[in-house]
């Protein structure tokens, strides 16, 4: 098949053509280019979240290689978003793009799933996980009468401490899974305590368990079943803006068991441990992807890493692997600063299918690595008080914020729009635009596009509505506007299931449960677990 060079010449291929190449063996990164909220209503099980909105931002961190074969879809329906791709991408030098012809509309004609939410492969995995391991639970309701009786327990929720922060289990501390095989002794220092691990729902409670289990932590483990849901559904409080979390000092003279713990797991799991020498042969294959991991904290990722690597905190990237990766088939290379968090998750990736392995030295290890870049488009840049003379002289005034972000607060008179739906504005081009957008970056590629459609003179905008009031400029509210249905950015999915709405964290949980009734015998497959 042909490379693609625009959309008029777009290679598209059928349904049963992509199913065949997903399994395959082949490396292929399948994305879906539709915004977020489009995305998480439905999506094929493999593809890869890449709202066209951030095509260009994103795509050589999830897709480096720009020989790798590549599918993009829309919803199908002639808004031509999968074409735009096309030909963004081969603009940026992707030599084998394709289309999936009549997108996410014709694969469901033609008999194949399609799936709601997000993270699906890795949410289905945690419950394949469970049936495999047979996780110990413990149910909200059993958990908070043990703690009103003081027993000898602690809560560690497997979250980032951003989430933990929005609600928690009372007493809890936050521990990431990332960050479990290394610091869970520190906080459980009993062997006799018994260590329940929570998450929101059930995927990060189950593989946060299962991690310690595996490594053989003496303590008694359970996943909270369901999560903060679970203890909410039960009419438990939850606590919001807790701050406990795990102490960063760890002993130096503990490292050397901790490291031998991990690495024995790795082994039972086939994780095979590289040296830079290998790695940097594999950085410099044209035939083939390779992903450089740093599975440790954003503290440790912010004082340096290796050259290429993107951070992928360790229980993140098993959570949420297709917001990191999007070619299946590459090679996943991890690594940390000392040997213990590294081995447990790439034993987690191998089961979950990827090809994944260890860096032996870590974070010390000597690589060179000349990743592909994307230039941001130079665009003029507006200040606030720039913002308010030229919307007195008569400019127009374009919000590219979240739609639900422009429905709180925006400047009166504004118009709300997202980049693949540009052309639908109508915009006089004898007068000034103004893009106001909170990521520089997604305004200047909306700026390439309005170029395109014969508007030229545009400026952007990264204020906020504190910054622009204070300019003096007028600001409103519309909560119904934009309207549900265009707010393509925005997930409504069982949106509200945080905040007061029981029926909708029903729903979500019987969501994540049903996830493995969905998959066919091929995607079942693709999963490694142990023999029992």
């Amino acid at each position: 098949m042909m490379p693609l060079t625009s959309a008029s010449c777009a290679a598209d291929i059928d349904s049963h053509t992509l199913k065949q190449w997903l399994h395959d063996g082949r490396e292929i990164a399948l994305l879906d280019v539709r915004e977020h909220g489009q995305y998480g209503e439905s999506h094929l099980f493999y593809a890869a979240p890449v709202p066209y909105s951030r095509l260009e931002i994103d795509i050589v961190r999830l897709a480096p290689r720009r020989d790798v074969r590549v599918v993009v879809y829309d919803d199908g329906g002639g808004d031509r978003t999968a074409e735009r791709a096309v030909l963004a991408l081969a603009k940026l030098g992707y030599r084998q793009v394709h289309r999936l012809a009549g997108g996410i509309a014709q694969w469901q004609q033609d008999g194949y799933a399609a799936f709601a939410g997000v993270n699906v492969p890795s949410k289905t995995f945690g419950e394949l996980a469970e049936e495999v391991f047979h996780t110990p639970r413990i149910g909200a309701r059993e958990l908070a009468e043990r703690q009103r009786r003081g027993d000898d327990l602690i809560v560690l929720d497997g979250r980032p401490f951003a989430e933990y922060q929005k609600m928690s289990i009372p007493g809890g501390i936050c521990c990431p899974n990332g960050e479990l095989a290394l610091r869970a002794h520190t906080l459980a220092k009993d062997p006799g305590t018994t260590i329940v691990i929570n998450c929101a729902g059930r995927t990060r409670s189950i593989i946060g368990a299962q991690t310690l289990i595996n490594l053989g932590v003496p303590n008694p483990v359970y996943a909270l079943e369901n999560g903060t849901q679970g203890w909410y559904l039960e009419d438990l409080q939850l606590e919001h803006g807790a701050s406990r979390r795990y102490d960063d000092d760890i002993s130096p003279a503990e490292l050397p068991a901790l490291a031998a713990r991990s690495a024995q797991l790795a082994e039972r799991h086939g994780v095979p441990v590289v040296d830079a020498g290998a790695v940097q042969a594999w950085l410099r294959d044209a035939t083939r992807s390779t992903f450089l991991c740093d599975v440790r904290s954003a503290e440790e990722f912010a004082q340096g890493s290796l050259p290429g690597a993107q951070h992928t905190p360790g229980g993140q990237l098993v959570q949420a692997t297709d917001q990191y990766l999007a070619v299946r088939g590459a090679r996943i290379v991890v690594f940390d600063a000392e040997g213990v968090r590294a081995p447990v998750v790439a034993s987690w990736l191998r089961q979950m299918g990827w090809d994944a392995c260890v860096l032996r030295d870590g974070v010390c290890a000597d690589l060179s690595n000349d990743a592909p870049v994307v230039e941001t488009p130079v665009v003029s840049a507006l200040s606030d008080a720039g913002l308010a003379a030229a919307l007195a002289q008569g400019a127009q005034a374009i919000d590219l914020r979240p739609g639900m972000r422009y429905r709180a607060s925006h400047i009166a008179g504004a118009r709300w729009s997202i980049r693949p739906r540009l052309d639908r504005l109508e915009l006089d081009t004898g007068r000034p635009v103004v893009l106001l957008a909170e990521d520089a970056a997604i305004a200047a590629w909306a700026v390439q596009d309005l170029a395109a459609l014969g508007v030229t003179d545009v400026k952007v905008n990264t204020g906020t509505p504190v910054g622009w009031k204070a300019a003096g400029i007028a600001l409103e509210s519309t909560p119904a506007v934009p309207a549900d249905s265009e707010c393509i950015d925005y997930l409504f999915f069982v949106h509200d299931r945080h905040d007061g709405n029981k029926a909708a964290a029903r729903q979500y949980l019987s969501w994540e449960t049903n996830l493995v009734k969905q998959i066919d015998e091929r995607e079942l497959a693709g999963y490694r677990f142990p023999a029992s």
